[in-house]
């Protein structure tokens, strides 16, 4: 079962494939990201969510993580109430923040790490 939102990898190319609409699927060799389970730093991967004017800002740990050609945050996403999902892709040359321009009351956000997988907000 496929469930909304639900972030899968490919073991064999490193793929990520995040389900849109659940439902019953074969999803062979994929497997289920699971948020918070890396063994490593929490203070540099658990996303921070700040409420701003028009928004909110994720900033990528309360240390700031590390952004190089070889470990970097990939993606930035805040999930509303409404599971409506906004995404910034994030490129090793820039800092791990991101701003999203919602008037959502309810939001949590994840975040990931090419190496240290995927990681949501408290």
């Amino acid at each position: 079962m496929a469930t909304r939102n639900n972030v899968y990898k490919c073991p064999k190319t490193g793929s990520l494939v995040e389900v849109l609409v659940g439902g019953e699927c074969e999803l062979g060799d994929l497997q289920l990201l699971k948020e918070n389970t890396t063994d490593a730093a929490t203070e540099k991967h658990v996303p921070v969510v700040e409420k701003v004017e028009g928004g909110y800002r994720v900033t990528v740990g309360e240390v700031e993580h590390p952004m190089t050609a070889e470990h970097s945050i990939q993606w930035i996403e805040l999930i509303t109430e409404n599971n409506e999902v906004l995404r910034k892709y994030l490129d090793p040359s820039e800092k791990p923040v991101a701003v999203f321009k919602t008037d959502a009351k309810d939001v949590y956000a994840r975040e990931y790490c090419n190496l240290h997988g995927l990681w949501r907000s408290k």
